[in-house]
This record gives C-alpha cells, sequence and structure tokens, in this order.
C-alpha cells in the first residue's frame, strides 16, 4: 500500500486568498520519496480535512500560529496519526512543540527529512531530529508547486536563491533559524527552477535579503536578463550605494523591493542594532533607487521604547513623501529566540504568553506610551497611507506597472480594513 503524506500550512489570516503559496511545504514535498502520495494543505486557502486517511502529517509553525498547529496536531494524534512539527517556533521552544507532536524537527528539513522518513518507515521516529551544520543549498529538489492550486493565490510563483542573513537586528528571528552565514544556491540551479516557471507572470523571491552577497546578487541578475521576467524581492537599503548592483537589479527586471527601514528614528535604529541603516540617507537611498524604475514597499515598526506620539504622523509623511509605492505598518513583536524577546522577558514587560495574541495587537507593556495609542496609531498610519488620495498620490497612472502597484495597494487597503472591521465586531 502506498503511503500517504499530508504537509499542513495553519492559517495565518482571515481571508479567501493568500499572497503567496507556502514554499517551505513545496520543497518538503520534494524532499519525500515519491512511493508517498502527498498533499499540501494550506488553511490560508481552505479548511484543513482533519478527517483525511493519511499516515504521516507534517505541520509547520510561525509562533502567532502555533496554538493552531497544536490544535491541528493534536487531532490527528487523537486518532493515531503520526505527526511531526517544525518551523521557527517549534525549532525555538522544541519541549513545547513535542507535546503535541512524535517528532519535532529543528532548523531546515533538507539533511534531515530523509531520516525522519526512514524511521517513520520502520516505525522508530525520534522525538528530537536537529544536524549539525547548515544545509547545502546546492542541488536542492524542484518545489512541488503542482500540489498547490495557483489560482488561490495573488502571486503563486516564489522562488528563493539564498538562505540567512549577514545583520542581527534584535526583534527578527531570521538568524535564529537560517544562521548569520549567508548562503547561496548556484546560480545556475536557480535558473534552471525559473524556467520550470511562467516567465510571463510576475516572480517573488522569498530571500530575506536577496543582495547580502552582492558578487552572488550581480552574476543572478545577469543570469535572469535574457528571461525578460518581472520580479519583486527584498532587501537591504544599502542596495541604492552601489550603482551597478541597481542596474543589474532593474535590468533583469526588478520592479519593486521590500526594505526594512523599521523607523524615522536614528535612536530607534541603534538599540535594535540596526546598523545598516542611515535615517539621513534616506532620502537620498529612496530617490537612488526609484531612479532606476524601482518601486519600493517599505517595513516600518511601532513601539521602540523612545518613540513619541508624534511617531505615526512623522512616519506617514515620510512615507507619503518619499512616494513608496507600498509599505507596512506594524507594532514591534517580540518573538520567542530573539534577543528582543529574552530582553522584554527579563525585564517582567511581557503581556502574555498565549501565542495566539502574537498573532495581532501589542503583546509588551510598552515604554513610550499608552498601549492603546500604540494600537490606535498604527491604524490610523495604515488607513492614512491606504486611502485612495494617497495611493493616487504615490503611484499615479501613467508609469511602469502602474496596474500592478495599484493591485498591491488595493490588496492591503482591502485586508487592513477587513482587519479593522473585524476587530470592530469582536
Amino acid at each position: 500500500m502506498q503511503p500517504v503524506s499530508q504537509i499542513v500550512h495553519h492559517k495565518l489570516h482571515e481571508q479567501n486568498r493568500s499572497l503567496a503559496p507556502p514554499l517551505s511545504l513545496a520543497q518538503i514535498a520534494a524532499l519525500t520519496p515519491p512511493e508517498f502520495e502527498v498533499s499540501i494543505s494550506d488553511e490560508n486557502i481552505s479548511a484543513v480535512d482533519l478527517t483525511k486517511d493519511v499516515d504521516l502529517v507534517g505541520i509547520t509553525t510561525l509562533t502567532q500560529t502555533a496554538n493552531r498547529a497544536y490544535e491541528i496536531a493534536d487531532s490527528y494524534r487523537a486518532r493515531g496519526v503520526k505527526v511531526v512539527i517544525g518551523g521557527i517556533h517549534a525549532s525555538v521552544l522544541p519541549e513545547e512543540a513535542s507535546q503535541h507532536a512524535d517528532s519535532v524537527v529543528i532548523g531546515e528539513a533538507e539533511g534531515i527529512w530523509a531520516t525522519v522518513i526512514e524511521d517513520f518507515k520502520s516505525n522508530n521516529l525520534k522525538q528530537i531530529y536537529k544536524q549539525d551544520n547548515r544545509p547545502d543549498l546546492a542541488n536542492l529538489p524542484i518545489p512541488r508547486r503542482d500540489l498547490f492550486d495557483k489560482s488561490s493565490y495573488l502571486v503563486p510563483q516564489t522562488l528563493i536563491t539564498t538562505r540567512g542573513c549577514p545583520y542581527n537586528c534584535s526583534f527578527c528571528s531570521v538568524t535564529t533559524f537560517m544562521g548569520h552565514s549567508y548562503r547561496c544556491r548556484p546560480v545556475q540551479d536557480v535558473i534552471e527552477e525559473i524556467e520550470t516557471l511562467d516567465t510571463n507572470k510576475p516572480i517573488l523571491f522569498l530571500d530575506d535579503n536577496i543582495t547580502g552577497n552582492p558578487k552572488f546578487a550581480k552574476e543572478l541578475f545577469r543570469a535572469l536578463i535574457p528571461y525578460k521576467i518581472n520580479w519583486v524581492g527584498q532587501c537591504s537599503v544599502t542596495i541604492a550605494k552601489d550603482d551597478e548592483l541597481m542596474k543589474l537589479a532593474a535590468d533583469s527586471g526588478c520592479m519593486l523591493l521590500a526594505i526594512g527601514f523599521e523607523s524615522v528614528s536614528p535612536t530607534n535604529l541603534t538599540t535594535v542594532g540596526k546598523k545598516a541603516n542611515w535615517v539621513d540617507k534616506y532620502e537620498a537611498d529612496i530617490k537612488k533607487i526609484h531612479s532606476y524604475g524601482i518601486g519600493i514597499h517599505g517595513f516600518f515598526i511601532f513601539g521602540f521604547d523612545e518613540e513619541k506620539e508624534d511617531v505615526f504622523d512623522r512616519t506617514l509623511r515620510f512615507a507619503q513623501n518619499m512616494k513608496l509605492e507600498s509599505a507596512q505598518f506594524s507594532l514591534l513583536r517580540p518573538y520567542p529566540g530573539t534577543a528582543l524577546y529574552e530582553s522584554l522577558d527579563k525585564d517582567g514587560r511581557l503581556l502574555t504568553k498565549d501565542w495566539a495574541e502574537y498573532k495581532e495587537g501589542l503583546v509588551f507593556e510598552p515604554k513610550s506610551m499608552p498601549k492603546d495609542k500604540l494600537e490606535k496609531g498604527q491604524i490610523w498610519t495604515f488607513n492614512k497611507f491606504y486611502s485612495l488620495f494617497s495611493i493616487f498620490r504615490r503611484v499615479g497612472f501613467f508609469r511602469r506597472h502602474a496596474i500592478k502597484l495599484w493591485g498591491i495597494n488595493l490588496y492591503y487597503r482591502s485586508h487592513w480594513r477587513k482587519k479593522v472591521r473585524d476587530n470592530k465586531n469582536q
């Protein structure tokens, strides 16, 4: 009999369509031997069938959805199905995760998953799986994108070329999970994967910092040019310091870069270890990136200790005056495994360790202003930035990729307005 494996991605937000498919699950599916019948359940798209006849279930965890992951795991285990849990949250708190799983995978799956499968087949699953070294990114199998319903995602084509981050921001869990070392896939491997995609449709690179190694990025961008794709990626604002890198990014089809500005206050950036960012250089850097025809999606965080109540207006004016094509305004969130979490926990400022509360709102006692002012300020900033007048002012109509950029803005506008309505109804 062919064993059946199901890989589960639990609900992160309330909507009928998700931005992008969970690529990590497609990668795990590709690592699973062909003798297994594999399916992927993405709860952001449709409910997980907890009655499905399966032999092995793999579940990925984020802190904000850990409780739901555990509910799913407990439901399967109650009827005798073996469950393996992995992901960032389980890697940081494996003892907690092991209470809901037969096995916990710490860290990246490559190099471990084959052992997990063999142990499952011999009915000898271990409680914890962890490898000593970071996996080599050469010769990774092509992710099983055939297991996704592409019509359910706004950007169904995603790809990763690197892992790790050379920076060490106190609020970020990337280095905890992926490490400080910056590992790159062979460019030829990336190109071979690109050739399996529809190059007439946009591609989203999921790297945490696609230009973290400029030499690699330049080689990659040169190789992409003949394919005439449109792509979106994430990088540091330091890309603006390298004109050759900027030109190659533009020539290779870059339409938008997601950049973590985090704050318009130099003090805040110093406090959290964001050493690559210089607020007094932001305006020149943004103008440089825009001069190459590349849009910017800015990330900003509210809730740093030194902030005053004018932070919302200052951040909004900055984002609008710089004509950022889109942006996210988040509340500072201390995830387990980060230096920020350890610091706030030590100081007794964490308000809860109920992981469901880490999905929205503030989970620590702020120093800068009352909790309700922070939460209302975030809502105010989002509403102002994504007003139709603001979108028109920033994006307009007669520019490169205008239709796509309007689509991105309307997606965030709809997503945020629904979130506000849901909060009012609770």
